[in-house]
């Protein structure tokens, strides 16, 4: 495995982990009963969006 290859599989895995953290974080917050605008759901979208977000863009660079 070339450097570049695990420098992708370590993006990859921290995106991913990024997304579940966001996910972990919104099903919390909203079981604990916050609301759409509490803190932990907005660090959740946020924590989901950078997630998805770099996985999108390490997808799209394949290409």
């Amino acid at each position: 495995m070339s450097g570049r290859d695990l420098h992708r599989a370590a993006t990859v895995a921290l995106s991913l982990a990024m997304l579940a953290i966001g996910v972990a974080l919104i099903v919390r917050t909203l079981v604990a009963g916050g609301g759409a605008g509490a803190v932990g759901v907005v660090l959740g979208v946020l924590f989901a969006a950078a997630g998805a977000g770099r996985l999108w863009v390490i997808r799209r660079g394949r290409r």
